[in-house]
């Protein structure tokens, strides 16, 4: 997984904790509807500069940073 040298403190998509982040340069898909880990993932684009061959970073956020409880 992506680990940024220099992290943001928040989320830079909706300024919320996150739990990691991970970087992707092709299509995947995100199911969190039965995920017990995670609740939301937010995207945000990667500055071109920084990495010419990534398009976007995917924030991931658990239950417990978006004030919701696992399973709701």
């Amino acid at each position: 997984m992506y680990v940024p040298e220099d992290p943001p403190e928040a989320c830079p998509a909706c300024g919320d904790p996150y739990a990691s982040v991970s970087r992707h340069d092709d299509g995947f898909v995100v199911n969190l509807l039965d995920n017990e880990r995670y609740r939301r993932v937010c995207f945000h684009p990667v500055d071109p500069e920084a990495d010419a061959d990534a398009a976007f970073d995917c924030y991931h956020h658990t239950h417990r940073q978006t004030g919701s409880a696992a399973g709701e």
